[in-house]
């Protein structure tokens, strides 16, 4: 491709270039290699090619037209009226660090999903073969949800939750997005743990929300402080991710679960239970808590579960759980947002945890995730002893660390990416002011614990260069 992209000006504009035969022949590839190669030239307009006669060099655009004037939208969206409190423009930055890929060569400890040999890949192109064969698979599906896969759901929630009480959404962080827009008005305040997944920070501005932070400790949100902020705001909406909380690993205390529930029925408010680690727990976790959905029975919990995680990026299946007259408002909202989750994708949902390739995915991810921990854990205390690891997660794929005082965050992430390594910083993790700089290590985008070690060599060089030792 980079030979033929230099030897373009050989041809006049319209001038036919040698046939894919001959390409073949002098370059010694495959066919399909030279299609590529003539297609990547194609998609940048410096190419022709036509079906039966070959390819052409393209012919030079006209001239682009002048820009125009869009200055006028900042007027136009920032002048929402003194009735908006709430600034509508959202930062999507604390998202794109744990979706954007880093370049080649860069250790990437700022992934959000299991690296591609962590993912099931067989066994999910095998689910959506089958799926596709089903009868009525390419179908309008209910708007719930295939009842299968809600009742699927609806056991792996537990205790008296139905299939009737689960619909199926587009990913965790829709169904985020949609008990949000259903639970609170725009312009009210959210309560969120502080820190707390960038992500729901987005959703919560996004919708005109005011996210206020309650603090975790090391058995996750204090309910004392939960109990003032409902005061303190008249929130009627708090969010909270029970099981190995991202970013800090905490899991709520036995004693705080019930404790949580009460503070919120009280105050006349709903609490959204993110339960997105549950399949990604390591193998020496022990017996796991029940989703705080399954000890109640009055409808205080909106719970939110998901196949994203613990398949691929790409496999956007999840649950949204919930009792009461707000199932309806939820499933209102959904509808209109997306119609529907696609049919097939359902479909081959329900063919892959139905699989015995299912439960030996979830065995071998939770030993990899295990032995990836604690690779990380041991390189960062031979290495980076000055950093703090107050807690070591039994589930999840990241450990969030504590910098020594006076570090500056944004310094070393960039030292980070100089010296190869591709780290997320902890100020987004904070809707308010961070009590310290953080880092968040990410364990599960990278291809092994050889990979591992070597990003910790170089944030070790990256601090040596940023603190000067």
């Amino acid at each position: 491709m980079d030979t033929l992209r230099r030897e373009l000006d050989r041809y006049s504009p319209g001038g036919k270039l040698p046939s894919s035969r001959a390409l073949v022949d002098r370059f010694r590839v495959s066919p399909v290699t030279v299609s590529r190669a003539l297609a990547q030239l194609a998609a940048e307009g410096l190419v022709v090619t036509r079906p039966g006669a070959g390819a052409f060099r393209a012919r030079p655009r006209a001239s682009a037209a002048p820009a125009g004037d869009t200055s006028w939208q900042e007027v136009a969206l920032s002048a929402d009226g003194a009735a908006d409190l709430v600034p509508r423009s959202v930062d999507a930055s604390g998202v794109l660090v744990s979706l954007a890929a880093p370049a080649p060569g860069v250790v990437e400890f700022n992934g959000g999903y299991l690296h591609p040999s962590l993912q099931p890949e067989r066994a999910m192109a095998a689910a959506l073969a089958r799926a596709g064969r089903r009868p009525g698979a390419w179908g309008r599906p209910p708007m719930e949800g295939l009842p299968e896969l809600r009742e699927w759901f609806a056991r792996g929630i537990g205790g008296a939750i139905t299939a009737a009480e689960v619909l199926i959404t587009a990913g965790g962080q829709s169904a985020l997005t949609t008990a949000l827009r259903a639970l609170a008005p725009p312009g009210t305040a959210v309560l969120v743990e502080s820190p707390t997944y960038p992500g729901m920070l987005a959703i919560a501005r996004a919708a005109g929300l005011r996210p206020v932070p309650v603090p975790v400790d090391g058995d996750g949100v204090r309910p004392a402080l939960l109990a003032d902020a409902f005061r303190a705001t008249g929130a009627r909406v708090f969010v909270c991710q029970p099981l190995c909380q991202n970013p800090t690993g905490a899991v709520l205390a036995p004693e705080r679960r019930g404790e949580v529930l009460r503070i919120a029925r009280a105050a006349g408010a709903f609490v959204v239970e993110d339960d997105f680690v549950r399949r990604l727990v390591h193998e020496d976790a022990g017996p796991l808590p029940a989703p705080l959905a399954a000890d109640d029975p009055d409808g205080v919990v909106v719970h939110v579960c998901s196949l994203t995680k613990a398949t691929s990026p790409s496999f956007r299946v999840s649950a949204l759980a919930a009792r009461g007259p707000v199932l309806e408002r939820l499933r209102a909202i959904q509808v209109v947002d997306t119609f529907f989750v696609p049919r097939p994708l359902q479909e081959a949902a329900l063919e892959l945890v139905g699989s015995p390739a299912w439960p030996r995915h979830l065995r071998a991810i939770s030993a990899q995730l295990k032995a990836r921990r604690d690779a990380m854990t041991s390189a960062l205390r031979l290495r980076l002893p000055e950093v703090a690891l107050p807690h070591v997660p039994s589930g999840g794929y990241h450990l969030w660390l504590r910098l020594p005082e006076g570090t500056d965050e944004l310094a070393l992430t960039a030292a980070a990416l100089r010296a190869g390594v591709a780290i997320t910083p902890g100020r987004p993790y904070f809707s308010a002011e961070p009590p310290a700089a953080h880092l968040r290590l990410s364990f599960a985008a990278v291809a092994n614990t050889g990979e591992i070690t070597e990003g910790v060599r170089r944030l070790r060089a990256a601090c040596t260069e940023v603190r000067g030792g």
